[in-house]
């Protein structure tokens, strides 16, 4: 299952960016969970969208720098909306009380709620040059936590080194995953242009049989968001590129 990210068209209303996966043949929608974003936190609404372009929501990305309220709030969403997985971003370093929280309540939560809730790889980034930016942003941490989220382009940022090897260690833990490159340097770029060996890694996914959805999460610029034709055919050459490697 192939699907679109919300974050990558954030600049569009979610109605918008419906009808561009749709048009695009694309299998379903990612809900990137915006604090700043109300439609994007009203369940009802995105059912309706849902019902109305007849493409499922295959995952929920909760708010990044979340709570364990919003985590709550985005879990009993996926319930809701029939959705099986719920990706969370890893807590900021000095957020121990959320940390402590993911640790403790997520298995009882998913077990409760029935729902794949998989902690993100997020970027390697530092603070004062030498600590980590966020907590439980290891791939022992991933392993602790129980279920992966792999996003490609920060699994080859420096903090995580390669890919395919971010994937062996990870591969039997992952129920989703962020589809991207990195261009020019630049990460989150088209998955069908950068030096990312996306064709290896869809293949891999492909021959372990992996059941989870793959979500394509770029840039807005990559798809140059405000010409509508040039985003629905950037759309579907991505597509077309996973297709080709995974289907």
């Amino acid at each position: 299952m192939i699907a679109l990210h919300t974050n990558s068209l954030h600049k569009y209303g979610l109605n918008r960016i419906f009808e561009f996966a749709k048009t695009a043949g694309y299998d379903g929608i990612e809900i990137g969970v915006d604090k700043n974003n109300f439609d994007t936190q009203n369940a009802e609404y995105i059912k309706k969208l849902s019902d109305e372009f007849n493409l499922p929501v295959l995952a929920l990305h909760s708010p990044v720098n979340g709570t364990a309220q919003s985590v709550e709030h985005v879990v009993d969403m996926a319930v809701y909306l029939k959705c099986p997985v719920v990706v969370i971003t890893p807590p900021k370093l000095l957020d121990f009380k959320f940390t402590n929280w993911l640790k403790k309540k997520t298995p009882a939560l998913r077990k409760k709620k029935n729902i794949h809730i998989a902690l993100l790889n997020a970027p390697g980034k530092t603070v004062l040059g030498f600590l980590p930016d966020r907590a439980m942003n290891s791939i022992s941490d991933m392993q602790k936590f129980g279920m992966a989220a792999l996003d490609t382009s920060s699994a080859a940022s420096k903090k995580w080194g390669n890919l395919m090897s971010v994937y062996g260690h990870l591969k039997k833990l992952i129920v989703h995953v962020h589809l991207s490159n990195i261009n020019k340097h630049k990460e989150y770029s088209l998955p069908n242009e950068g030096v990312l060996p996306l064709e290896s890694f869809l293949k891999k996914l492909k021959d372990s049989n992996y059941k989870g959805a793959i979500s394509i999460r770029v840039r807005t610029t990559e798809l140059s968001a405000g010409d509508d034709e040039k985003v629905v055919a950037k759309l579907k050459k991505v597509k077309e590129f996973v297709d080709e490697y995974y289907k």
